[in-house]
């Protein structure tokens, strides 16, 4: 009897062992459970990279955004006094002479040749 007992207990195992494959998957369906997890962290980490190159792309873009826009503050700042200048005459003299390179008919201009 106790022979039986053991075959019995052996056998209700095997059962027990056989029903927790079929509920599991197998070595199959772990596989499978397994590889889909590492795919998932291996997505995860080239995602969560991707994202950081990205962040420090767009940080440069707003620091060149931001210089120029510096420079376009100090260019409004220009146009700003020019339009605030009261007199016209003044501003277009100082155009002619400065960037155009007119003079009076009397007045004589010296260039420094030897620095070309």
């Amino acid at each position: 009897m106790h022979d039986t007992y053991k075959d019995y207990v052996k056998q209700k195992q095997k059962q027990q062992k056989a029903e927790r494959r079929k509920k599991n998957g197998g070595p199959l369906m772990r596989a499978v459970v397994t590889l889909a997890g590492v795919s998932a962290v291996i997505y995860s980490i080239c995602s969560f990279v991707s994202t950081q190159a990205d962040i420090a792309e767009k940080k440069q873009e707003l620091a060149e955004l931001q210089e120029k826009a510096a420079e376009l503050e100090i260019k409004n700042d220009e146009y700003s006094s020019i339009l605030a200048e009261e007199d016209e005459r003044t501003y277009m003299e100082r155009i002619a002479i400065d960037v155009l390179g007119y003079a009076y008919p009397n007045e004589r201009r010296f260039y420094d040749t030897t620095r070309n």
